[in-house]
Order: C-alpha cells, then sequence, then structure tokens
C-alpha cells in the first residue's frame, strides 16, 4: 500500500509542477492582453483625433489659408506643448492642441463667400486670427 501512495506522489508532484506553471502562464498572457487592449484604445484615440485635425486642415485648404497662417497654427501649437520628455501622452497633447487651434481658427467660422467673391476680396488677409 505504501509502494502505491509513494508512486502517486511521485507522479502528482510533477504535474501540480506543470498545472503551476501553466497557471502562471495564464496570468501573464492576460496581463500582456489587458496591455494590449489599453494600447489598441490608445490608439483608437489617436487616429481619431488625427482624423479630425486631417479635416480641419481639408477645410482650411478649401478656404484658401495661407502656408504662413498654417505655419503659424503649427508653430503655436508645439510652443505650447513643449515638455521635457516627449512621450505618448505628449503625442495625444500635441494633437488634442492642434485640433483645438484649428478648430478656433476664425477662416473655418466665417460665412461663405458670395458666388463671384474672391478669397482674396477679405477685408485684410493678413488679420486671420486662429
Amino acid at each position: 500500500m505504501i509502494a502505491m501512495w509513494d508512486c502517486k506522489i511521485k507522479v502528482e508532484v510533477p504535474v501540480l509542477g506543470e498545472l503551476q506553471h501553466k497557471v502562471e502562464e495564464t496570468e501573464l498572457l492576460k496581463m500582456e492582453l489587458q496591455m494590449l487592449e489599453t494600447e489598441r484604445v490608445r490608439l483608437s484615440l489617436v487616429e481619431e483625433k488625427l482624423l479630425d485635425v486631417l479635416q480641419l486642415l481639408q477645410q482650411l485648404r478649401d478656404l484658401n489659408i495661407s502656408k504662413r497662417a498654417l505655419g503659424k497654427i503649427l508653430l503655436s501649437t508645439l510652443e505650447s506643448c513643449r515638455a521635457p520628455q516627449p512621450g505618448k501622452a505628449h503625442l495625444f497633447e500635441v494633437l488634442d492642441t492642434l485640433q483645438q487651434e484649428l478648430a478656433g481658427c476664425e477662416l473655418l467660422h466665417q460665412e461663405p463667400l458670395e458666388q463671384g467673391q474672391s478669397p482674396q476680396a477679405l477685408s485684410n488677409p493678413l488679420v486671420i486670427s486662429c
């Protein structure tokens, strides 16, 4: 009878060790999956913000905004988002600020030009506050 228990113990010890290893491996995979899901959500937010920025840029291009005005918007954005250590959070902050700066551009909020009126007919093309 003791020999039978001895045999069971010898078989169960490696099985328990293997089972414990599988449990640990499963926990690591769960943590990795959670990290991947978090990264997926972050990338989705960045993609959405990029699409917003690109849409605003397209609208401004259609309104014939000058390269100089766009450059000022970009430089203003970069200046207001200075960070000592650029990273993932900083990237989103820059995109968000750029989107807000572009959305606040007065050119987007002006009434559409009447037919026959050219973009140069604006009172002063240099006074485009963004």
